[in-house]
C-alpha cells in the first residue's frame, strides 16, 4: 500500500494561499473528505494487490488519485495548510481507517460502511467514465493489444490482451448472431465499430484528451460469464 499511496500523494499540487498561523481548523466536510480519500487509497491497494474482496467496490485508483488532488487542493486553500501538511493529514486519516477494523469481528461490514457512506461523495466529485458496450470493448480491448504488441512485441500484457480482446470479439458476435444478425451484417458492424473507435481515439489524440470510456469495464465483460448474463452491444 505504501508505494501506491505515495503515488496518489504525488498527485498534490501546491496551492497559492493567504499566510496562516497556525492553519484554520478543520471543517466536519474536510475531515469527511480525508476518511474517504483513506478509504479509497486502502481500496485501491487491496484491488492493486489482487485481493478478491476488493472487487466489490468500484476501481478506485484512477478516481481516488484524482479526488484525493481535489480534496488537497481545496484543503490547502480554505485552510492555509501546507502540501506537506495536508499529505501528512492524509496519512494520519488511512491510520484511522486501519485502526478502525482491527478489533472487530467482521472488518469487512466496517468497510462496506465507509464504503456505503464515502461512494455518493466521490460520484459527486469525480463522475465515473460512462461504460462501453460490449461491441465498443472488443474494439478497445483488440487496439490496445496492437497499441502494446507495436512497442513490446508479444509480452505477457500483449499475449493477456489478445487472449481478452478475443473473448470479447466472439461474444459480441455472438450476440449479434442470437439478434438475427447474418455473418456479413456482423463483420459490418464490427468494422463500423472499430472505424469508429479509431475515429474517436483520434480525436481525442488531437485534443490531448483521455477516453472518456470506462476501459476498466471491458475487463469485466471479459470475465467468465453466467449462462444467461445479458450484454449490450
Amino acid at each position: 500500500m505504501k508505494i501506491l499511496f505515495l503515488t496518489m500523494l504525488a498527485t498534490l499540487q501546491p496551492v497559492a494561499v493567504e499566510p496562516q498561523s497556525p492553519p484554520s481548523a478543520l471543517t466536519d466536510i474536510q475531515q469527511r473528505d480525508l476518511s474517504c480519500v483513506a478509504v479509497f487509497a486502502i481500496i485501491a491497494s487491496e484491488q492493486e494487490r489482487g485481493v478478491q474482496t476488493a472487487f466489490d467496490y468500484p476501481l478506485m485508483e484512477e478516481r481516488g488519485r484524482t479526488y484525493m488532488a481535489q480534496v488537497g487542493a481545496t484543503i490547502m486553500s480554505e485552510t492555509g495548510r501546507s502540501r506537506e501538511q495536508v499529505a501528512e493529514a492524509f496519512v494520519e486519516a488511512v491510520a484511522a481507517q486501519q485502526a478502525k477494523v482491527k478489533h472487530v469481528a467482521d472488518p469487512g461490514e466496517v468497510v462496506d460502511a465507509e464504503m456505503e457512506r464515502c461512494l455518493p461523495v466521490l460520484d459527486a466529485a469525480v463522475p465515473p467514465k460512462p461504460k462501453p458496450t460490449l461491441n465498443q470493448c472488443a474494439v478497445m480491448l483488440q487496439l490496445a493489444y496492437e497499441e502494446i504488441y507495436g512497442r513490446e512485441g508479444l509480452s505477457k500484457t500483449a499475449q493477456d490482451l489478445k487472449t481478452l480482446a478475443a473473448v470479447l470479439d466472439n461474444r459480441a458476435r455472438e450476440r449479434l448472431r442470437t439478434e438475427g444478425y447474418s455473418g456479413n451484417e456482423t463483420d459490418i458492424t464490427m468494422t463500423q465499430s472499430r472505424e469508429s473507435m479509431l475515429a474517436e481515439a483520434e480525436a481525442a489524440k488531437i485534443k490531448g484528451e483521455a477516453s472518456t470510456l470506462d476501459f476498466e469495464h471491458c475487463f469485466t465483460l471479459a470475465a467468465p460469464k453466467e449462462k444467461d448474463r445479458k450484454y449490450e452491444h
